[in-house]
């Protein structure tokens, strides 16, 4: 390997490491929702050079994390409703494509993993323990994906999970919704034991495509909370 080539991996590797370092610290609120990101600080925090940190602003912007604004800089992007109504379809046609070939894919020992994750799943609904119940959500749609084994599939869900991760979505705090997602996942798993492609994608699609629903419910609620806080002032400042 010549010098060049290894001066190019190091390069391609700092950048990379940057990357995951601002992904880091904005799915932990570090960096939030429409913050400036400022060069010059995080060039002194990880001591680096602009390079590879434009490099890896790059990388984000790509990924829809981060938007850039000629003569202003980058930004943390935000994330709208109207993103969400526009992801959310495509992710439950990816979703469920991948619930139709992991039906088609699973293997004796792939039923049998995805049998503990539901128990675990099931164990964390009825003690109405939200934080593990993601953590086996998340874990189950992973197994989902890997068994499916498309990894066109996989890169894709992957990009658009990054932009939904930056809404912070908290979907399962919406009344009655924690029991559903439980009712929608095992007709899941219930259709690829079963090796029912279309009825697996199918349950699938309806699972994510209830979690936008009850994300469009909680928005509704915020918004009665803030209008019923509101009113009392108002009234007051008209009285004055």
């Amino acid at each position: 390997m010549t010098q060049a080539h290894r001066m190019t991996g190091r390069v391609n590797s700092l950048h990379d490491q940057v990357a995951q370092q601002l992904r880091d610290q904005i799915f932990a609120g570090q960096l939030l929702p429409g913050a400036f990101v400022d060069e010059t600080r995080l060039c002194e925090q990880l001591a680096i050079s602009r390079t590879p940190l434009r490099e890896a602003l790059k990388v984000l912007a790509a990924e829809g994390l981060i938007r850039h604004e000629p003569r202003r800089g980058s930004f943390v992007n935000e994330v709208t409703e109207q993103d969400l109504d526009d992801i959310f379809p495509v992710i439950a046609l990816l979703e469920g494509r991948c619930a139709f070939e992991a039906a088609l894919q699973a293997s004796d020992a792939d039923i049998a993993v995805l049998d503990s994750l539901h128990q675990q799943l099931q164990a964390s609904a009825s003690q109405g323990h939200i934080p593990d119940y993601y953590t086996a959500n998340y874990a189950i749609h992973e197994a989902v994906i890997a068994i499916a084994g498309n990894k066109w599939l996989a890169q894709v869900i992957g990009d658009l999970r990054k932009i939904l991760k930056l809404a912070r979505l908290q979907q399962l705090n919406a009344p009655g919704r924690l029991a559903q997602s439980l009712v929608e996942h095992m007709a899941i798993f219930a259709a690829i034991k079963a090796h029912d492609a279309a009825g697996a994608d199918a349950a699938m699609r309806t699972h994510l495509t209830r979690q936008r629903e009850a994300l469009r419910q909680l928005a509704r609620q915020s918004k009665s909370r803030i209008a019923a806080a509101s009113t009392p002032q108002e009234k007051q400042g008209d009285s004055t």
